[in-house]
Order: structure tokens, then C-alpha cells, then sequence
């Protein structure tokens, strides 16, 4: 049994992008892949459209919550990802030398529950084939 690849998704605020990719990838690439999430000025909570939608889709955890990156920076990650909206938010650097990569996501806080699934589905689409590639086709 081969050892699961580490994957940290990094943005902002670590309250609804990077959770919801997060519980994402332990969903669907659970086989090959452990994620976690951080940020790097945590909200220290978790948006509650986000952690809504997440339990209607049976993706939620209660082990899930907003923390800093200093929380994870014990972890030896295979890959690190930033989804923070590059345009708008200053996304952060992950201090060890891994593979890094940044697929900007906008941010739906604040916004109507529907841009919430909207930002579901497209992490789905665009984020998972990226992380499985990277992790899990070797």
C-alpha cells in the first residue's frame, strides 16, 4: 500500500475555498490523496454557506475547521495550492521547497448560496483533475 500524497490548499481566510476544495479531495481522490487546508490570516471559522452545502453533498467533516498555516507546517506536502483570487487578495508563499501552484478561485463569501455551488462545481472541475494528475498518475 503505497503511502497517501499530502496536498495543503492555502488561501486567505481558510473559511470556504480551501475547505471546500479540501473536503473535496478527501471525498473523491481519498484513495491517493490527504488534503488539509490553512490560511494565512485564518478566520479561525468556517463560512456557514460553505459548511452547508458540504453537508447536503455528505463532503463534510467535523475534524474541518479555519486554522493558520503554522498549524501545518510540520506536514511534509507533496504539493501546495493556493485558490485564493490572486487579483483581488495577496495569496500566500509556503515556506518549504515543495511544489506550489495557484489556481485562483473568486471568493462567493457574502454572496447568494447558488455562487457558493457555482464555486463547488467549479473546483470540482478544475482543481481535482489538476491534484489527481499531480498525485496520483505516477
Amino acid at each position: 500500500m503505497n503511502q497517501k500524497k499530502e496536498v495543503l490548499i492555502l488561501c486567505t481566510g481558510n473559511s470556504c475555498r480551501s475547505i471546500m476544495a479540501e473536503a473535496l479531495v478527501n471525498v473523491q481522490l481519498s484513495e491517493c490523496v490527504h488534503a488539509q487546508s490553512s490560511g494565512v490570516k485564518a478566520s479561525g471559522k468556517v463560512n456557514p454557506h460553505a459548511k452547508q452545502l458540504l453537508q447536503e453533498k455528505g463532503y463534510w467533516r467535523d475534524t474541518y475547521h479555519s486554522k493558520t498555516i503554522e498549524t501545518v507546517l510540520e506536514t511534509a506536502f507533496d504539493l501546495v495550492i493556493t485558490v485564493c483570487d490572486a487579483a483581488k487578495e495577496s495569496c500566500p508563499m509556503f515556506p518549504k521547497a515543495v511544489k506550489t501552484m495557484h489556481i485562483g478561485f473568486e471568493d462567493p463569501s457574502g454572496k447568494a448560496p447558488k455562487e457558493y455551488v457555482k464555486t463547488l462545481a467549479l473546483i470540482e472541475k478544475e482543481l481535482l483533475p489538476i491534484i489527481k494528475k499531480e498525485l496520483c498518475e505516477h
